[in-house]
């Protein structure tokens, strides 16, 4: 078993990360070339998946509806902590969340998640063995490996007019900026930048990285819910705080030299996300059924084409079906000299509500 320290040395992004070219003579696979075949029984049922808005290939979820005979609801949020602030209420249905690493000692603790059966999904042994029986569910008893990537800086390369390679640029840059509203990944920044650890349980540390924030948040306009590609594709910013995924989707589509996405020097978060199946589920051997489909290669690559996320199905990877400009990409070839600065959040048990108290005073203060 591997633990999350082994994964940030095997798999992490560049910094600097440029533009994803196309490969002139790639052809993407279709929904014709998914071998995958729905188990019977299912037909005419119901799936409510809760996910990231930006998290699932294009035609990912009609194709499973298609295949299978069934209807799938789906709905999303804006982060782990509003996705566990939800299921904590009671789940109203979901049989299908996705969950980054952190989170889910949480939700573990809390039953909000119930075991899985790997026997009813046979795609699993597509999953590469270093994404397998991580620390926080050593048996893959409760989560089944999805998509990872990092949190990173991205910008407008003609409006800042330098390259980006210091946090410490973002901070004092003079135009608008918009940060992520991720109390944990931005709150782990700051920790480390004072010299602290970034997943510091130390109430003391918490309310530095706090002050250490709102004393550099006066070109903050926004502190977005997970769109802030789109704030930089408006202009309505020249600098925000993004999943690499989301700003990946931006450049492939864009097709210019306007963005740069970029871990700068001093480090950046890496992030794993999980499938799980929420307590309470009203389905979950169909929520086990699609677990299975995603984790099919052809699927798992038109998911990774469209989000432009990296991977942990080696299967998917090994198929020829994911564009070779994203497998080249540094998101999947890293320099040794990104791998020494990223970090993975942990658990941080009872320190969950010093980030929180910390963070709500941020959304409230910062910028002013």
């Amino acid at each position: 078993m591997l633990k999350l320290r082994t994964i940030l040395v095997l798999l992490v992004l560049l910094s600097g990360v440029g533009i994803l070219v196309a490969q002139d003579d790639f052809v993407p696979p279709t929904a014709d070339d998914i071998v995958w075949t729905c188990p019977e029984g299912f037909e005419g049922q119901t799936l409510n998946v809760f996910n990231w808005s930006t998290y699932i290939g294009e035609t990912t979820v009609e194709d499973f509806e298609r295949l299978c005979g069934v209807t799938v609801n789906y709905d999303t949020f804006e982060g782990n902590e509003a996705m566990v602030a939800r299921l904590r209420q009671g789940n109203p249905g979901f049989d299908v969340t996705f969950a980054n690493e952190y989170i889910i000692p949480t939700m573990l603790r809390e039953e909000l998640i119930m075991p899985i059966n790997l026997d009813n999904i046979p795609n699993f042994v597509n999953i590469a063995e270093r994404w397998r029986g991580l620390s926080f569910d050593p048996e893959n008893e409760y989560s089944v490996p999805y998509l990872w990537g990092t949190t990173g800086i991205a910008y407008n390369v003609e409006k800042v007019g330098e390259t980006i390679t210091s946090w410490e640029q973002v901070y004092n840059y003079n135009g608008p900026v918009a940060w992520l509203n991720d109390s944990r990944s931005s709150l782990s920044v700051a920790l480390k930048l004072l010299g602290f650890e970034p997943t510091s349980q130390n109430p003391d540390e918490i309310a530095q990285a706090r002050d250490f924030l709102l004393q550099r948040s006066s070109n903050v306009v926004d502190i977005h819910d997970d769109d802030g590609q789109l704030m930089l594709e408006r202009g309505e910013v020249d600098i925000v705080v993004e999943y690499s995924g989301d700003i990946y989707q931006l450049i492939a589509t864009c097709e210019c030299d306007t963005y740069s996405y970029v871990i700068p020097e001093e480090g950046g978060v890496a992030d794993v996300a999980s499938m799980l199946v929420p307590t309470g589920a009203q389905n979950p051997a169909l929520a086990e059924v699609f677990m299975d489909y995603l984790l099919d290669p052809a699927v798992g690559a038109m998911i990774v084409n469209f989000t432009t996320y990296a991977t942990p199905n080696q299967a998917a990877i090994d198929s020829g079906f994911i564009d070779p400009a994203i497998l080249t990409n540094p998101a999947t070839a890293p320099s040794e000299e990104a791998l020494a600065n990223m970090w993975f959040l942990a658990d941080v048990g009872d320190a969950e509500q010093a980030y929180n108290d910390a963070w709500d005073e941020i959304l409230i203060l910062a910028g002013s």
